[in-house]
């Protein structure tokens, strides 16, 4: 295999350019009417903490934040819903003004009080985001919106509910008869999201403007003297809107522009009003009434051009009941939890049965081998370490990468981290780290790598913090082993539970400080496929090859520092030393505290030594309810384990995996030590 072999197989990525990133990344604004989706998208793409206030004066809300599409970036804004470009007043006005102007007002507005509607520049490209179940009306919007001379892609939302509706679009067609990019989407459920932020980078990065829409002849030529007495060059600098949209908006009688047109313009106004009502008496009706039914005759038009009417039933394949279970806000969260109870069958059941076939073998084999010189404890060491090793990779590891990277080929991991996202958002971390948290129930070394590879910057360490809270399967045998045994399915569950919630408040607290930690990530939704062997088996070596590099080393290294300590008998030292934290606070007998400190190594070593250390397995008899929930919380949430440290040396460096190192001890004595003292109140009290 030559290194030739390897760079060959890599696939080139093409870099266009301009890149959209930093300062000059791309501006879209999300524009629609109301029900067409356009919070579902921006939710759907939004960073963890978007930015959210009032337009200026009003009452209506706006959400911005900057969004990753690809290698470009986007500062995305979510504005309030508008009936029209016309007639717009009050809160509605606002989302017009900065549409034109964004922060930067044109001189008809600077005696206004309140400001730019927005701290914000104006949208370098507007994504209208329309009910393809209801084309009609939302295309008389696009109409108007094409007047504005800026690069627009259509969203054409609720494709869904369209096909259930036995409605066909010819996508290609509307692209032509409108000439912008139109893309099918189901925002809901994830659909079409990727290519519609793809399309949008290349509409800007092309300058691709709509085709003008002027209204119908009759009327273009009944404006024809209007449109050329306000064709103006100080018109244009005062109002700095595009000439067809401010002709259109008078015409209208729009109140906006004829109010600014009479305070700036008092003396034009007169011919402009006897122009606007000579064009009127040339139509068959009013002519704001005209212009209104000219639009809704084109919108109609178009939707006759581009749209068929089918049956209302349709076959409905495996693909879509999949998508439905997976993708369904509701329905997605009952088949995420399916996968959960997948991954944790193959944690408790299948890798257990591989455990029992190899460790446990080697454990055994070689269990009459206790040697007492110190060389023979040191090649006792190396071998305990080796098999800790193989405990590590053969049953829970490989098993467990192999199931996900199955399951990200398949295209359901995708699909349950975007189902995932918004809850993620609460803890500061997108729906792409979903996959490493699973991970992580078989063990956190490789939930750590996969979340570097999902996140950057302080998300990454964020991430890796938390997934150190994750029960991995070493830690999940433990509770199993004795939460099961001596507090029931209900200390068991309450114990897990406990986790679930503090990797929830913990994530809010560190993601406190910087809300907006990241930009929003466009999820891509990839088509299902059916994973090959070939692929299988190189991401699951790619996955795994560098933990073993890391981990060999610190394990076996570790095994050795610590039977040297017990052949020299500094246990007894050691137990001492940890006597305020042992015995004081968790109130534990002081035979624990070396099996405590070994459960840096591995947690099944600390279990191991916990039995060798009172004598029995039967720690019932030794240890009360309490001080057996207080072991167990105390090694759940202690330092997972060496291996889990080195890889956060790689992938966080040295002083966030200090920092983790730190969260972790200091969690877990304060809960451990607190769940005792809660306790101990408690039988006191029903006592």
């Amino acid at each position: 295999m030559s290194k030739a072999k390897t760079a060959s197989s890599r696939v080139a990525v093409p870099l266009r350019t301009p890149l959209f990133r930093g300062e000059r990344r791309l501006r879209i604004a999300l524009v629609g009417l109301p029900g067409a989706g356009k919070t579902t998208l921006f939710d759907a793409v939004s960073s963890t903490a978007p930015h959210t206030a009032k337009l200026s004066g009003t009452h209506r809300v706006y959400s911005e934040c900057t969004v990753r599409i690809g290698f470009d970036e986007a500062s995305v804004v979510d504005l309030p819903s508008i009936p029209s470009l016309q007639h717009l007043l009050g809160d509605d006005l606002s989302t017009l003004k900065y549409l034109l102007w964004g922060d930067d007002r044109p001189p008809v507005s600077v005696h206004e009080q309140s400001g730019p509607p927005a701290p914000l520049a104006p949208a370098d490209l507007i994504i209208q985001v329309v009910d393809a179940s209801n084309l009609q009306s939302h295309l008389e919007l696009t109409l108007e919106l094409s007047q504005l001379g800026r690069p627009i892609v259509l969203a054409l939302n609720h494709m869904d509910e369209a096909l259930e509706k036995g409605l066909y679009i010819n996508i290609k067609s509307l692209e032509k008869l409108l000439g912008m990019p139109v893309i099918p989407t189901v925002a809901l459920m994830g659909q079409g999201i990727s290519q519609l932020f793809s399309a949008a980078v290349n509409a800007a990065r092309e300058e691709i403007c709509p085709l003008p829409q002027p209204p119908s002849r009759h009327i273009v030529d009944s404006l024809q003297p209007l449109s050329a007495a306000m064709n103006r060059p100080e018109i244009h600098a005062a109002f700095r809107m595009p000439h067809p949209l401010m002709l259109m908006q008078f015409a209208a009688n729009d109140r906006f522009v004829e109010d600014e047109m009479g305070q700036h313009f008092p003396r034009l106004l007169a011919e402009f009003h006897t122009l606007r009502q000579a064009a009127g008496l040339k139509l068959p009706r009013p002519l704001a009434d005209e212009l209104h039914a000219d639009r809704h005759h084109r919108a109609a038009t178009l939707v006759e051009a581009a749209m068929r009417m089918g049956s209302l039933s349709r076959g409905r394949g495996w693909r879509y009941w999949l998508d439905e279970l997976f993708l369904h806000p509701q329905w997605g969260l009952v088949g995420s939890l399916a996968v959960f109870a997948a991954v944790l069958f193959v944690v408790f059941e299948i890798s257990g049965w591989i455990d029992a076939m190899t460790t446990a073998r080697l454990t055994e084999a070689f269990a009459h081998w206790q040697p007492l010189s110190t060389s023979g404890v040191v090649a006792r060491a190396v071998l305990d370490g080796l098999i800790g090793l193989v405990g590590i990779v053969v049953p829970y590891m490989i098993p467990l990468v192999m199931l996900l990277v199955t399951l990200e080929e398949a295209g359901l991991m995708h699909r349950i981290a975007f189902v995932v996202d918004r809850s993620f958002h609460r803890i500061g971390l997108h729906g792409g780290v979903a996959v490493p948290f699973l991970l992580g129930l078989g063990c956190n070394v490789p939930a750590i790598s996969g979340a570097a590879r999902a996140t950057s910057g302080r998300e990454r360490v964020i991430a890796s913090v938390l997934i150190t809270f994750v029960p991995c399967s070493a830690r999940s045998a433990m509770i199993l082993a004795i939460a099961g045994k001596y507090l029931g399915a209900a200390g068991v569950f309450g114990i897990f539970f406990l986790t679930l919630i503090l990797i929830a408040v913990m994530g809010r607290l560190l993601s406190r400080g910087n809300r907006e930690l990241g930009p929003g990530q466009v999820q891509e939704i990839p088509p299902y496929a059916m994973p090959t062997w070939r692929v299988l088996l190189t991401e699951t070596w790619e996955r795994t090859s560098d933990i073993l590099t890391i981990v060999t080393p610190l394990l076996v290294g570790g095994s050795v520092v610590l039977a040297l300590l017990n052949h020299i008998g500094a246990d007894s030292l050691i137990n001492s030393l940890l006597m305020p934290v042992s015995v004081w606070w968790l109130g534990l007998p002081l035979s624990l505290g070396v099996p405590l400190l070994f459960g840096v190594l591995r947690k099944e070593l600390s279990l191991l030594m916990i039995y060798q250390a009172l004598g029995t397995q039967e720690i019932g008899n030794l240890l009360d309810s309490v001080q057996i929930v207080t072991l167990l919380l105390f090694l759940t949430f202690y330092i997972p384990c060496v291996s889990t440290f080195a890889v956060m040396l790689k992938t966080v460096g040295r002083r966030d995996a200090l920092f983790s190192v730190s969260v972790s001890v200091g969690v877990a004595l304060l809960v451990a030590g607190t769940a005792r003292l809660v306790l101990h109140a408690a039988q006191l009290f029903t006592g």
